[in-house]
């Protein structure tokens, strides 16, 4: 950091630079303040500001696309004086960590903003769920921010072979990003992460039981988040968070906690699902047809490489599947890809019914 004015050392704290700083002069032009949001509750939201945290109005900043509606993690203009003060507008964002919502219609849901890291919580008191890990890392590596599996509640494994066969399969599941087993209760692991979360923002992502409330008290060293027990049964919990926050870590750094999230689902994270199953990408390369879709070709490299035992049908299979929401997903905003979509089922019909008739033309023999 460089050239950073004294008087905004506290946002220099949560990650503003002379970028940030350039980007903002025009509505300094205007006799605006910066300041970044550290929590948004109905229309409101709590915006940290060299004077301080303030509670401010978002009515000028309600956009029709749910997309560009403010977060926690951006960094707003606002108001320098009033009650209430207003965010008049938020800077363009370098990172966001997007999913679709449950709606119908086809909008997606900004959780969080500017993020440098995004930490994939995943508690080992319950059975893994390598699906569900591959879903979080396609979003986090399409939203632009580093991912980092934590391995959360690693003291209940009972031994260190177990554990270290557990880190082996979610690292296969993970290329490219980093797997840490983590006890908050212990300390294991906990300075590791602090360490990696004092250069940046980062987010905490995780379902509801997967140790992120606790894990952010760990970072903090102090009890900020209310914990709530785990069922036994299955190691789920209750959402102990209901809103996303932004903490500053005592070692350096910013966290953004969010609640247990039920639904992960895709929104146009192509590049993401690429990076998630990187060594599918690179045996596709090796296929005859550029528009290869590793279902029944002929000379397809991924299914030759699954035959030799060389690539897990789970992978496979989890691949298929994220990448036919994800087309989806973007087929409900975009004709042209629904159209493509509509020839590509035309022709595997067309495939189908040749493969039938041919099959049926070797079962009665020559006449």
């Amino acid at each position: 950091m460089s050239n950073v004015p004294s008087h905004l050392s506290t946002l220099a704290a949560h990650g503003w630079d002379d970028d940030w700083a350039a980007a903002f002069a025009p509505h300094a032009a205007q006799g605006l303040v910066p300041g970044r949001v550290v929590r948004v509750d109905r229309g409101l939201c709590d915006v940290l500001t060299e004077d301080g945290v303030v509670r401010a109005d978002t009515e000028f900043v309600v956009p029709r696309d749910p997309m560009k509606v403010i977060c926690t993690g951006d960094w707003a203009a606002v108001d320098p004086a009033g009650d209430p003060r207003y965010v008049r507008a938020y800077l363009p964002r370098r990172t966001a960590f997007v999913r679709s919502t449950s709606s119908k219609r086809s909008e997606g849901q900004v959780l969080a903003a500017n993020v440098d890291h995004a930490i994939v919580a995943v508690s080992l008191a319950a059975e893994l769920d390598l699906g569900r890990i591959e879903r979080f890392l396609a979003l986090a590596w399409e939203s632009g921010a580093e991912p980092l599996v934590v391995l959360t509640k690693a003291d209940l494994v009972p031994d260190a072979t177990g554990l270290s066969y557990l880190v082996e399969d979610v690292e296969k599941t993970a290329p490219g990003a980093q797997v840490l087993p983590l006890s908050s209760r212990t300390g294991e692991g906990v300075d590791v992460l602090r360490a990696i979360v004092a250069g940046g923002t980062s987010v905490l992502l995780g379902v509801s039981g997967a140790g992120k409330s606790t894990l952010a008290n760990a970072l903090m060293g102090a009890d900020v988040m209310d914990v709530q027990e785990t069922r036994e049964v299955d190691g789920k919990g209750r959402h102990t968070t209901t809103t996303r926050n932004l903490l500053t870590l005592p070692g350096g750094g910013v966290l953004i906690d969010t609640p247990g999230l039920r639904g992960v689902g895709l929104w146009d994270a192509e590049t993401g699902v690429g990076r998630v199953f990187a060594e599918i990408e690179e045996l596709a390369a090796d296929c005859r047809f550029h528009d290869c879709r590793h279902e029944a070709e002929p000379g397809c490299a991924v299914l030759d490489a699954l035959e030799r035992g060389e690539l897990p049908e789970r992978r496979l299979e989890s691949y298929r599947k994220l990448q036919r929401e994800n087309q989806y997903i973007i087929a409900k905003s975009d004709a042209r890809v629904r159209a493509e979509m509509r020839r590509t089922w035309k022709q595997r019909g067309r495939i189908g019914k040749m493969m039938m008739e041919a099959k049926r033309g070797e079962h009665q023999g020559p006449r």
